[in-house]
């Protein structure tokens, strides 16, 4: 597990790819809206169009806005509230 990126509005966990689980097999990525209190967690193909999407912003040195607003396309996605135990 690797944090990756972290704003006020959006954090991004990576972890790593796990070959005893098909759905690890690339890794996954959890993103967490931190106002919305809400995330969603990708594996597979979506996990790998995610890195490589990721990967071409990365190299144009995005600003935070800039990859807040990458980030802000899988809000409609989040369902998952973010519960503290």
């Amino acid at each position: 597990m690797n944090l990756i990126y972290n704003s006020e509005q959006y954090s991004v966990v990576e972890f790593g790819a796990d070959n005893g689980l098909e759905a690890l097999r690339s890794g996954g990525f959890e993103i967490t809206d931190k106002p919305g209190r809400r995330e969603i967690f990708i594996a597979g193909s979506l996990a790998e169009a995610f890195r490589e999407n990721m990967e071409e912003l990365m190299a144009s040195k995005p600003h935070v806005e800039e990859f807040d607003a990458f980030l802000a396309g899988y809000e409609e996605v989040m369902l998952q509230p973010v519960i503290m135990h």
